[in-house]
């Protein structure tokens, strides 16, 4: 008699993939700034669960972190090409203007202003919708830290879109 199949031993982590992947993607734009990138991010994320062989232990908010943390990596190797690089002017195409609205495009150049963790707090509380618990866990930080950066990120993402009026 054949013993039953065993469940595939990340089956957990299959769900998280399957449910949340979009979301994390979308997380990940924001962070990084393209659609590629961002998909790479995540799919490393989930490449290197499933090389941690931790059933049981993955959660949507440790997930989420490692995303995070898989942005910040890519936006300083960015930044260090950069350095070593002459910058380019950069232009937007007609394409991209015609895709998103001035107004929106003027909020999104704001946002990248603001310092990386202000940007980061914003998105998890604007765009994912996160509590300050979740936010906090998230970043690594304590809910009255989330709280007040939020806080200082709203203020200073007005004062750069009331200069722009």
């Amino acid at each position: 008699m054949l013993a039953p199949p065993t469940p595939y031993p990340d089956a957990e982590l299959v769900a998280l993939y399957r449910d949340h992947r979009l979301g994390l993607v979308r997380l990940a734009v924001l962070l990084v700034g393209d659609q590629e990138t961002a998909e790479d991010v995540v799919q490393d994320v989930f490449a290197r669960l499933h090389g941690m062989g931790r059933p049981g232990t993955t959660t949507i908010s440790y997930v989420r972190t490692c995303v995070l943390n898989g942005s910040r990596s890519v936006l300083r190797r960015r930044a260090v090409t950069l350095r070593r690089t002459e910058r380019v002017s950069e232009t937007e195409s007609a394409e991209t203007t015609a895709m998103i609205g001035e107004s929106r495009r003027e909020v999104l150049l704001a946002l990248a202003r603001l310092p990386r963790r202000q940007r980061e707090a914003l998105i998890l509380r604007y765009y994912l919708d996160l509590h300050d618990a979740e936010i906090a866990e998230v970043m690594r930080i304590r809910p009255s830290t989330a709280r007040s950066t939020i806080a200082r990120a709203l203020t200073r993402l007005l004062r750069e879109l009331g200069d722009k009026a």
